[in-house]
Parts: structure tokens; sequence; C-alpha cells
């Protein structure tokens, strides 16, 4: 039996252990807005609500949404789970075509409302995000107030390891218990939904040990030969045969980002000492590559490093630090925070066993 202890992949900095605070005290402390790519065209079928909701689940709003407008669950999009136990502010869509467009001044409670509403002539899919802006308080400081500036400059100039978080992989990473049983049996879960969340879970895991090892290494935010690095802002990869001082001046630029594995079927696209590495991690999960391969999951990449934009702090007293920044869909503030200091999330503590702490992509 595989074990799985997110305390252990390799921080940057041996500083975080001299910082310590307490978030989501309440709702409030932890504030999400979505960040669209495009702005919704003002016609068609699709409605559009931007929705700023407290302390509630999105799929569980989703469905109420459904049930307002009459329309099955399968006609309400949105791009990505949120946080519960915070203030997000979230798009979702609602296909009404053939359906009476209902009064949505009526959908607000105490705990949810409506902020804008839009026409659009597609769903929302899963993913179609920009990023996520966070202002978050933390609060309960304790460590010295130059362990705490040094972290927040260093994360702010330097980045941070683009980790996949611990909500990723479930309560007590109970999704990495099952992706083992699975890939070990063979034997897959019967709801497709939860086969797709142990698959992610799984590949992010191996994704998560690579990049620890390459931070051992001091190689998370520099190139090795072979590496597939990503262009930022962009899709866009390529393949780097070797690392020549124009390679380095963009990587201090912030232009391009080293990769790692996301697992799956088809052709390893590094090589050279890049693939070296990656291959004695992963040597010990066969079973896992084999069980990602046969699932499905194509060879896709991930950037090593994550640079939080417009990022900015405030301390309020010597026991309250207020922090803002925007990151890429896909990236975690947990493991922003995970660089900066220990972190307790009160939600968690109040809430044992309450696995509602949500992937932020």
């Amino acid at each position: 039996m595989k074990h799985f202890d997110f305390s252990q992949l390799q921080r940057c900095s041996d500083r975080t252990s001299e910082c310590k605070a307490i978030i989501r005290q309440s709702p409030a402390d932890f504030r999400v807005t979505e960040i669209l790519p495009f702005a919704p065209e003002g016609v068609g079928g699709h409605h559009w609500l931007f929705i700023e909701k407290t302390d509630t689940n999105t799929d569980w709003l989703a469905n109420a949404l459904a049930r307002f407008a009459g329309v099955p669950q399968v006609a309400v999009g949105y791009a990505g789970l949120k946080d519960r136990h915070a203030i997000t502010r979230q798009w979702f869509s609602v296909n009404l075509e053939g359906h009476e467009v209902p009064d949505w001044s009526q959908f607000d409670t105490e705990q949810y409302r409506i902020i804008e509403a839009h026409r659009h002539n597609k769903k929302l899919k899963r993913g179609a995000l920009q990023g996520n802006r966070f202002d978050i308080t933390l609060r309960e400081l304790s460590g010295d107030k130059d362990a705490w500036l040094d972290g927040l400059l260093r994360i702010k100039q330097d980045g941070v390891p683009n980790y996949f978080a611990e909500q990723r992989f479930g309560h007590q990473s109970g999704n990495l218990f099952r992706a083992d049983q699975w890939f070990q049996t063979g034997r897959a879960p019967n709801r497709r939904n939860q086969r797709s969340i142990i698959l992610s879970a799984g590949r992010s895991w191996l994704f998560n040990l690579v990049l620890s090892e390459r931070i051992k290494s001091g190689s998370w935010n520099q190139a090795l030969q072979g590496d597939v690095m990503q262009l930022a802002g962009s899709r866009s990869f390529f393949h780097l045969a070797e690392v020549d001082a124009d390679i380095e001046q963009r990587l201090a630029q912030m232009d391009i980002h080293p990769t790692g594995p996301l697992w799956g079927r088809g052709r390893v696209p590094n090589s050279g000492l890049s693939q070296q590495l990656e291959e004695t991690v992963l040597q010990d999960w066969q079973d896992w590559k084999q069980a990602l391969e046969k699932a499905g999951l194509s060879q896709e990449r991930r950037a090593l490093r994550v640079f939080p934009e417009q990022m900015d702090w405030q301390f309020v007293d010597d026991n309250c630090l207020k922090l803002s920044m925007q990151l890429p869909a896909g990236s975690y503030l947990t493991a922003v925070l995970r660089e900066l200091a220990q972190i307790d999330d009160a939600s968690l503590i109040v809430n044992t066993g309450d696995n509602s702490v949500e992937d932020a992509e």
C-alpha cells in the first residue's frame, strides 16, 4: 500500500516553518472572483449569470438554478468548482432554449445573489477561465515579521511551485487511496464522474512527485536539457534540445517555464536529462502509469512554476495580514500559501470530515 503525505513534498524555503497563520475563520476572510477570458456576446439562448455566493457549494447552486429555471441539470454549466467556505463570485450558464425566461431577481437569497445576467450562444464549459482573483485574510499570525516579508517578496519575485494542492486529492487523500486500489486491482468505480475525479487525482500526484524532486535538485525554475518548455500565458509548448544563454534569459524574464508530466498514453515529449529525472522519480509507479494510459488519458504537460499577478499585501496589525493576488486557471492559492507559512484552515478544523473545500481552478 502506497502512502501519500502532502506535507513531505519539498518546499522552496525552510523559512516557512517560522511563520504560522489561520485562514477561513469566516467566509468573508476568503474571497474568490472568477475572471473570464471573454465577455458574453449579449445574444443567444444561454443565460450567463455572475453570482455571488456565501458558504455555498458550487454543485448545489447549479442544481438550485436548474430547479428554479425548470430545466434539467445538464442545462447548467460552470467553469470550475469554488471553495464552499468563502465568498465567491462565479459564472454559471443556463440553457433556456425552448423554455420561458424566469424572473432572475426572484432567485436571490441571503446566501447568494445574481450580480450580472447576460445572454450568450454557448454553454459555459469546465475550464473556460482566464484565472481567479483572491482577496484573503490571514489571522493569528506568529513568527518574525521579517520572515513574513521575506516570504512575500520571494513569492512575488520568484513565483512558487505549481503544485496540485491537497483539495485535489480529497479528504485525507482519499482519492489517491482509491486510485491505488483501482490501479492495483483493475476494478474501476462504476460512476463515470468518480472515475474522472480519481484519474485526475492520480496523475496530479505523479506530477507533484516530479516537481518535488525538481525543487530538491534546484531545477524547478531552471531548464534541463531535454525539457518541454511552456510559453508564459499560453498553452504553447516546445522541446528544448539544449540550454543556452537565450533560454536562461527568457526563464529569468518569466517568458517561458519548465514543465512536468501529466501522465497518459502517447510518446513522452521530453528527452535527455529531463526524461531521465522523471523516469527515476516514477520508476516505482509503473502500475499507475499503465492504468492512466489504459484509461485513455493522453500525455500532457503542466508548468512547474506559477507567478501570482497583481500581488499585494497589508499587515492590518501584528496578528492580521490581508493578501490579494490573481492566479491563472488551474493553479491553487493554497499552493502559494504553502510557500509562505504553516497554514491551518479553520473551515476544516470546524467541519471535521467535511470534504467541501473545492478546487479553485
